[in-house]
């Protein structure tokens, strides 16, 4: 029999392509990468889409820091995925990477190569020239890694934040917001680095445990309430704080105005304290067993009074004789843990600076730059802990207070506090002249908040309450950093009388100069040569004016992007259609791009924004090269790849953080195999052998089973395109694998192996086969362009000229259109639901019947079924396929029920040697002996 058919086998239309089985990724990519180069491809999307409705994914700059991670590879990934897609829909999409230049992460990458001493001897010119150097040496090797990515982009003319260009923006923004009254100068506690010496904002901070010294101390009262004087006793307020060492700025004691406070009877003292923790403190941190509350003499009930009736009342400041703070309230005093009575040091907290600006406490700062205290006796220096660093202090200080009486009690608590991000060492608030944003003074948060929650689309719909609630409830926003590589922020100091000069004429005279000849001039041009008459100090009529050295936080230099890149370029649009980056960036770009923006426009930059999770490892860990774990993307991409990194891309929900392993990227491969495959089989049908522009049927004339696939293919597309528009990848990689592999591969393709291999060429039933086949090709070209770029590309080469619009790179498609409406198809739907319920049915008895050894093959069966009524009618209907041929069977028969059920009988006829159906019709047939007719037509017979 084997012998026999294989003299049929040149007969049979067996698929055949050029198309390789073998991706080989690794080494062909790189060809294809040069080709595209070569003959500028992006360029010719531009060419291709000019003058057409512009679409703008603005690119949130990385760090020019080092060789790209995984991360890097889905941030970029994703927004190719964006633009292919957009560019398919007609847009003119115009992508302009960019990195962010300055900051201290690429200062401290100097710092490492000098060395710390010999950095702080380096004049500022000449370490902002080895910054300028380094970011500019990583940007081309950044650039080279996204570019092997297959990301598309106008990768020859970036934006850098450190282009004059960018530099002048950065102050354009400064003067728009600064004339609206948004931005003041004021000396108020700010997240201070001490290892970096410079100021942060809270975007700069991430949150760690550290253990630190609890203590519950004792200030003793200066006046003292009449009912407790009367007893005689030293009268106190008791304090519980877990930094010592900003004791010696203590200014007052905050209370809870409603709550009750009572005095305690212990060791001779009475202290004063929360009346919901008296017990806490004394029986359980302090471990006085036989403390008490007091009750004046004749009093049956303690002394106990609300905290607002002991407002104003004095104590000794707790390290400086002769000085005295006093007791206030605060709305922030809770009585979960402590004493409620809260030690207020202006200087060092933003809560304490609010309550001592309220209620006239002084703001001392006796702690420098490098978070030591000050050399001096007196209060505002450092007193007996001169020239301590703030760490040294805490265990000196708690032994000082020990030693005079008034430290109560002592533990360790674990907590979390907050940290440099990058140094990654404990910050200390410290009260410094910086300059701010106000939020609330010209309107700023309730502008930036009405701007997110009416005018921008956030996907997921859950990032708008996060960066909301970010907003809501930020303080003013320090903008100023004591830095050396960065945008100088324009203010200028009187050398006669100290006066701080900033005005219009300064700031546009400034941003002329940046314009011109870059920031780095700030620092080595005299005022006077580009301030002309407004080099003149306003208060003093003075001329000596001398260039300050503060600069812009780097969230300010990266946040005015839209108006250095998207509102300068002719070519782009502000605001962008679309803002996409890591779900931290809430607090860092996201929000300080849509500040700036509000705050110069009123508007937002960005109509909508897209929020990705983070990448960690298979088993939820964050990356890390001492686990072992870390992903190279440039590794993977030598090895597997890059259409390997895209696929998981497209397959993960990145609005979440995703896991990526070697583990699942070999998974992934299996993916993308199963997809090369479909493409292979299509274009095995296709290539050579059907030309979708002259030998396509019509819809009306397909075969049932093709009809019923052209309507599930536009289904399916109508779903692919609504994922894509809604940015959701992972559910265009869902419905897409679902499809092709389930539906396509183990359904409708298998079943259409016999009529595309066994029909006469040119016949109806192979055309209307190839008709579909062609319009699946053409589908899955462009469905998954964005995301298999390099696959696809080479799908091309193999593809009928009107499957790919007579195109070379699959980058110039249009986005698919089927034949049929969705509307039209829906009326398909239900044949098909049917048709594949009854096919899971038969399915299942085909097995029990090959696995009793009834049979070997499908095709020796006859399957006799009987389908509930519904279902009945819909496959007996006008739009029913032949079920035969969907089964792979050689006959259905259909009996109207109740139920399911099937029952599989040996096939009649007898099997024909060249398509291996069981026919009626097979026997003689010319000169062939066992062929049935269909096959005999075909031979010519």
């Amino acid at each position: 029999m084997a012998k026999e058919k294989s003299k049929y086998n040149s007969t049979m239309n067996l698929p055949k392509t050029g198309f390789p089985m073998r991706a080989g990724l690794a080494k062909s990519e790189p060809k294809r990468l040069a080709d595209w180069n070569e003959n500028h491809v992006y360029e010719q999307v531009l060419k291709k889409n000019e003058g057409h409705d512009k679409f703008v994914l603005h690119d949130g700059p990385p760090y020019a820091n080092g060789p790209i991670h995984i991360g890097h590879a889905m941030n970029k990934i994703a927004k190719d995925m964006i633009n292919r897609y957009q560019m398919m829909q007609g847009k003119e999409v115009v992508y302009v990477p960019g990195w962010d230049c300055h900051g201290q992460p690429i200062e401290h990458k100097v710092e490492e190569k000098l060395g710390t001493k010999k950095f702080n001897d380096t004049p500022t010119d000449k370490i902002r020239e080895m910054c300028h150097e380094f970011a500019v040496e990583n940007i081309e090797l950044q650039k080279a890694g996204f570019r092997r990515l297959g990301v598309l982009g106008d990768w020859d003319n970036p934006y850098l934040t450190l282009y004059h260009v960018h530099d002048a923006a950065d102050i354009e923004v400064f003067k728009a917001m600064f004339d609206k009254g948004m931005i003041y100068r004021g000396r108020k506690p700010v997240h201070w680095c001490k290892h970096c010496h410079t100021a942060l904002a809270e975007a700069e901070i991430e949150y760690a445990d550290e253990v630190s010294p609890s203590v519950f101390v004792r200030f003793e009262l200066i006046d003292v309430p009449e009912a407790l004087a009367a007893s005689g006793m030293p009268v106190d307020v008791v304090i519980w704080t877990t930094t010592p060492w900003t004791l010696p700025a203590n200014s007052g004691v905050a209370l809870s105005a409603e709550a009750d406070y009572v005095a305690v009877d212990a060791e001779g003292r009475l202290g004063i304290m929360a009346k919901a923790l008296w017990e806490k403190v004394f029986h359980g941190a302090a471990k006085l067993e036989d403390a008490r509350l007091f009750a004046p003499a004749g009093e049956s009930e303690p002394w106990c009074v609300h905290g607002e009736d002991l407002v104003g009342i004095t104590y000794k400041q707790p390290i400086f004789e002769g000085v005295t703070g006093k007791v206030v309230t605060a709305d922030y005093v809770t009585l979960e843990d402590g004493t409620g009575c809260v030690h207020t040091a202006p200087g060092h907290g933003v809560d304490d600076y609010y309550t001592g600006m309220r209620c006239g406490l002084p703001i001392i700062m006796p702690v420098d730059d490098d978070g030591r205290f000050y050399v001096g006796e007196e209060y505002g220096t450092g007193g007996p802990f001169s020239g301590l660093d703030t760490d040294e202090a805490n265990p000196k200080i708690i032994a000082w207070l020990r030693e005079r009486g008034t430290l109560l009690a002592e533990k360790k608590i674990n907590h979390s506090y907050p940290h440099c991000w990058r140094c990654k060492n404990p910050t200390i608030f410290r009260a410094t002249d910086q300059w701010f944003v106000s939020m609330d003074e010209t309107g700023l948060r309730e502008q930036a908040l009405d701007q997110i929650r009416n005018n921008v689309r956030w996907y997921p719909e859950r990032a708008a309450n996060r960066i909301g609630a970010m907003v809501e409830g930020r303080p003013d926003w320090c903008i100023s950093r004591q830095r050396n590589w960065g945008v100088p922020i324009p203010s200028y100091t009187c050398a006669d009388c100290g006066e701080k000069v900033m005005n219009d004429d300064t700031l546009d005279a400034v941003i002329k100069l940046f314009h011109e000849k870059g920031s780095d001039a700030w620092f080595t041009d005299a005022p006077e040569d580009y301030l002309g008459d407004a080099c003149v100090c306003p208060k003093c009529g003075g001329h000596h004016l001398k260039a300050d050295r503060d600069i812009l936080d780097v969230w300010w230099d990266s946040g005015v992007s839209w108006k250095a890149v998207c509102e300068a370029r002719e070519n782009l649009e502000y605001p962008a259609d679309v803002y996409l980056e890591g779900s931290d960036q809430h607090r860092g770009w996201f929000q300080s791009s849509l500040l700036t923006s509000v705050g110069a426009n009123g508007i937002a930059p960005y109509k909508a924004v897209v929020s990705q999770g983070f990448t960690l490892d298979g088993q939820g860990r964050k990356m890390s090269k001492s686990l072992g774990n870390v992903i190279d993307p440039n590794k993977v991409c030598d090895e597997m790849g890059a259409d390997i990194i895209r696929l998981w891309v497209s397959s993960v929900d990145t609005s979440s953080d995703v896991a990526i392993d070697h583990e699942i990227l070999a998974r992934t491969s299996d993916a993308y195999r199963r997809f090369r495959n479909i493409f292979r089989f299509l274009l095995g049908e296709l290539e050579g052998q059907f030309d979708p522009e002259t030998e396509a049927v019509a819809f009306d004339e397909l075969l049932p089973l093709d009809k019923l696939m052209l309507a599930r293919l536009t289904q399916v597309q109508a779903e692919v395109d609504e994922a894509y528009a809604a940015y959701e990848f992972n559910r265009v990689y869902r419905v897409l694998y679902d499809f092709m592999v389930t539906e396509l591969s183990n359904v409708y393709l298998d079943a259409l192996k016999d009529r595309l291999y066994c029909e006469k060429p040119g016949s109806l039933a192979r055309r209307s086969a190839q008709t579909v086949t062609s319009e699946l090709l053409s589908m899955l070209l462009r469905d998954l362009q964005p995301i298999l770029a390099y696959t696809c590309d080479e799908v091309m080469a193999y593809a009928p000229a009107g499957c790919r619009d007579h195109q070379t790179y699959a980058a110039l498609l249009d986005w698919y259109r089927s034949p049929i409406s969705v509307e039209v198809a829906d009326e398909y739907r239900p044949v098909l639901e049917a048709a594949l319920e009854l096919r899971g049915v038969v399915t299942k008895a085909l097995e029990d019947a090959r696995a009793d050894g009834t049979f070997t093959k499908s095709q020796q069966t006859r399957v006799v079924a009987t389908v509930p009524h519904e279902s009945f009618a819909l496959l007996t209907g006008e739009k029913a396929c032949d079920l035969a041929e969907f089964f792979i069977v050689s006959e259905v028969e259909l009996h109207e029920g109740d139920d399911f059920s099937v029952e599989v009988e040996a096939a009649h006829g007898e099997c024909c040697e060249r398509c291996w159906n069981y026919r009626e019709s097979t026997g003689v047939h010319g000169e062939h002996e066992h062929v049935c007719a269909r096959c005999a037509e075909a031979l010519g017979q």
